[in-house]
C-alpha cells in the first residue's frame, strides 16, 4: 500500500500543476512604448508588456481602437509582445486594453496621442550648422533638487572626477542664451536617459530607454529643452545607443528570450574594435563575429538587434523620443559594432517618418576609407546601404590634433582634405577637433593659443559640419583622464568661485580665445562661403595653407600661416581665383588690401586671415 501511495503522489502532482497555474495571478507593470501616436506613418507597432505570469492571456482593445494582429507568447512568462495596427484617423484617447486568462481580467489604458505638428520640430542639421557638444553632468546645475534621487546609485561627489556633479536639463536650458550668443546652432548633449548604475555621469549605460533620468530632470523638462532651444533658433541631437545597455539593466537579469543579448555575462566574446573588419576583403568572419557580437565592455552587454522583437523594441524607441521631444537629429554611438543590417533598417524608417531628419554615426577610426565605407551611397562595395548620412570625421579630427600638438604639418592637413573623392558627401561629415572621449585642444596644443587659433579657424571655415566641445570657447585644458577631459564649466555650480560664462568672470587670456571663437562662429553665420560654399585649396608653401570657400559669386580666401615670424603671402599662387577681384577685405577688422595678382599680403606669425574676395 504505501509503495502504491508513492506510485500515485507524482500523478496527483501532475494532474493538480496545470490547475495551480491556471489559478495563478497574472499582472501588467508596464508597456513600452508607453504610447504612440495618430496619423504616423508607422501605424503597425509591437508592445512590450512587463508583468508576472503572463502565459495563455488573451488581448483585446476596446471597440474601434487598435487592432491586435498577433500575440507573441513566450518562454519567459514575464514578458508579452503585442503586434497591433493603428487604423487611419483614428481618435486620439486613452483606449482600453483587456489582458484576460479563464475569467481573470486586467484593464489597462493605452493612450493614443494627437501629433503636435510644427516646422520647428524634426529639422535636421547640416553644413550652415555648428553643433555644441555637452556632457549635461558636467555644464550647468540648474535645479539641486535633484542632485540626489532615493533609489539611485551614484549620489553627488564633485569631489570624485567620476562621479556625478550634478549637472542637468535645467541648467542647460538656462544657458540657451549663452549659446544662443555665442553662435552655436545646435545642441548635442551626450545620453539622458535613465542610468541607474555605477559611474552613470556620462549616460552611456541605459537601465531604462523611455525615461530621462531623475538626477538629469524629466521626460516632461527634455520636451521643454527642446522647445526652449526651438524658440531661439537652436536645434537639439539626441545621442542614441543601439549597441548596449548597462549591466543593472533589469533585462540582463530577466533577459525576455535566450538570443536578447550576444552572449551572457558569465559567457560572451570580447570586442576587438576593429572597424576595418566589414570592408576588409581578407577578414575572417570571426574578426567580423568579434566587432559585431562582442562587448564593448564587461559592464556593457550587447543587444542582439538580429532578434526581431530587439529590432523592433529599439527603433520603436528611437521614433517615440523624436515624436515625443521634437527632437532635430540623432548621434548614434558605436556605429560599427551594432549588426550592419538592422542598422541600415534602423535608419531607413527614421527616414521614412522624418525625411528632413539627420543622423550621424560615431566611426572611431582615422583612415577616411574605412570611414567612407559606412557613409550612404559609398562607392565601396556592400550588401546594402548603410543609410546613413553623416558620419563622425575622425580623419580629420586626427590630423588637426597632431597638428596641433606638432606631430603634424599644413600639408599633412591638405593630403587629407585632398582624400574627400573617396567619400559620396563629404560636405555632411561631422568635423572636430576634440569631444567627450579625447584630450581637449588647449590640452593637445600645450596652451599654445596661437596653434589652438588656427586649428580652430580650420575646424569653423573647412567643408563639414563643425562640431565644438562645451568649455572649448574659453580655452578649457583638462588632461588624458575621461573625468577629467568631462571637466565641469567654470561658473555652472553651486559654490563656484567663478562664472566663465560671464566676461567679469573670464580670465584675459579665457576672454580672449572665448572672442576669437564667437567672432569666427558669427562670421561663419553671416557669411554664406564658409558655411554653404564649395571648397579650392592649394598645396601649402612656405608654411602657408590657402583655401578658398565660393558660394555662387561670393568667394572668401582663408590664409593660415604656420610660421613664427610674419610672413609675405604672394597673391599670384592664386591668380586662377583672384584674377577679376578688386580687393580683399579683411572680415574681421574691415581693413582692405588690394588683390593685385602681382601683389603681396604680410601676415602675421601663427596667425590665419579671412578675406572677403571683393
Amino acid at each position: 500500500m504505501k509503495h502504491f501511495h508513492n506510485l500515485l503522489l507524482p500523478l496527483v502532482i501532475f494532474l493538480t500543476l496545470p490547475l495551480q497555474i491556471l489559478a495563478q495571478e497574472f499582472s501588467i507593470h508596464k508597456i513600452e512604448p508607453p504610447n504612440w501616436w495618430t496619423g504616423m506613418k508607422l501605424n503597425e507597432i509591437q508592445l512590450m508588456v512587463y508583468g508576472d505570469n503572463l502565459n495563455n492571456i488573451k488581448v483585446i482593445f476596446e471597440e474601434g481602437g487598435p487592432a491586435v494582429k498577433k500575440i507573441y507568447r513566450l518562454k519567459n512568462n514575464s514578458y508579452l509582445f503585442i503586434d497591433i495596427e493603428l487604423p487611419q484617423n483614428l481618435p486620439p484617447k486613452d483606449y482600453l486594453i483587456t489582458f484576460t486568462r479563464n475569467g481573470k481580467k486586467l484593464e489597462v489604458k493605452y493612450p493614443i496621442r494627437q501629433r503636435e505638428l510644427s516646422k520647428n520640430k524634426h529639422q535636421g542639421f547640416d553644413k550652415k550648422d555648428v553643433l555644441y557638444l555637452i556632457t549635461p553632468d558636467r555644464f550647468v546645475n540648474g535645479d539641486k533638487q535633484n542632485d540626489n534621487v532615493t533609489g539611485f546609485r551614484d549620489s553627488l561627489n564633485r569631489a570624485h572626477i567620476i562621479g556625478r556633479h550634478g549637472g542637468d536639463l535645467q541648467g542647460i536650458i538656462n544657458k540657451l542664451d549663452y549659446l544662443k550668443d555665442l553662435g552655436v546652432t545646435a545642441i548635442w548633449c551626450t545620453p539622458l536617459v535613465e542610468n541607474n548604475t555605477s559611474i552613470s555621469y556620462h549616460g552611456y549605460s541605459a537601465t531604462n530607454h523611455y525615461s530621462i533620468d531623475p538626477r538629469f530632470g524629466s521626460n516632461k523638462l527634455y520636451k521643454t529643452l527642446v522647445d526652449e532651444a526651438h524658440s531661439r533658433g537652436l536645434k537639439v541631437i539626441f545621442d542614441h545607443v543601439s549597441n548596449h545597455v548597462s549591466i543593472d539593466h533589469p533585462w540582463v537579469k530577466n533577459p525576455p528570450m535566450d538570443d536578447w543579448f550576444n552572449g551572457s555575462v558569465d559567457n560572451h566574446l570580447t570586442i576587438m574594435h576593429d572597424k576595418m573588419s566589414y570592408a576588409d576583403l581578407y577578414s575572417d568572419s570571426s574578426t567580423v563575429l568579434s566587432l559585431s557580437k562582442g562587448w564593448f565592455a564587461s559592464y556593457l552587454p550587447d543587444l542582439n538587434q538580429s532578434n526581431a522583437y530587439v529590432g523592433n523594441y529599439i527603433i520603436q524607441n528611437t521614433i517615440w523620443w523624436i515624436e515625443f521631444s521634437g527632437i532635430d537629429g540623432i548621434r548614434e554611438d558605436t556605429y560599427p559594432y551594432a549588426d550592419q543590417k538592422f542598422l541600415s533598417e534602423w535608419a531607413a524608417t527614421i527616414f521614412n517618418e522624418y525625411p528632413s531628419l539627420n543622423i550621424v554615426g560615431e566611426v572611431w577610426t582615422g583612415e577616411p576609407a574605412f570611414l567612407a565605407y559606412y557613409q550612404s551611397g559609398s562607392f565601396f562595395p556592400r550588401e546594402f546601404d548603410s543609410n546613413l548620412p553623416s558620419v563622425t570625421d575622425f580623419g580629420v579630427r586626427d590630423v588637426l590634433a597632431d597638428y596641433a600638438s606638432g606631430k603634424a604639418n599644413l600639408y599633412n592637413i591638405y593630403e587629407t582634405f585632398a582624400q574627400d573623392f573617396i567619400y559620396p558627401y563629404p560636405e555632411k561629415l561631422v568635423v572636430f577637433v576634440d569631444n567627450h572621449d579625447i584630450v581637449r585642444l588647449m590640452y593637445l596644443a600645450k596652451g599654445n593659443l596661437n596653434k589652438a587659433k588656427n586649428v580652430l579657424t580650420m575646424l569653423l571655415t573647412t567643408r563639414g559640419i563643425p562640431q565644438l566641445l562645451y568649455g572649448t570657447e574659453i580655452g578649457m585644458i583638462g588632461d588624458e583622464d575621461h573625468g577629467l577631459i568631462r571637466s565641469d564649466f567654470p561658473g555652472g555650480f553651486p559654490g563656484d568661485e567663478r562664472n566663465a560664462f560671464a566676461p567679469e568672470g573670464r580670465t584675459e587670456r579665457e576672454n580672449e580665445i572665448f572672442s576669437f571663437v564667437r567672432e569666427l562662429l558669427h562670421l561663419r553665420m553671416n557669411n554664406r562661403p564658409l558655411s554653404e560654399g564649395s571648397m579650392i585649396h592649394f598645396p601649402p608653401k612656405e608654411n602657408f595653407y590657402i583655401y578658398f570657400r565660393i558660394f555662387n559669386s561670393e568667394k572668401m580666401m582663408i590664409v593660415i600661416n604656420d610660421n613664427e615670424t610674419d610672413m609675405e603671402l604672394n597673391l599670384s599662387n592664386y591668380k586662377s581665383i583672384l584674377k577679376d577681384a578688386a580687393k580683399l577685405v579683411d572680415a574681421r577688422s574691415g581693413e582692405e588690401y588690394p588683390a593685385d595678382i602681382h601683389s603681396s599680403l604680410i601676415v602675421k606669425g601663427n596667425e590665419s586671415l579671412l578675406l572677403i574676395v571683393d
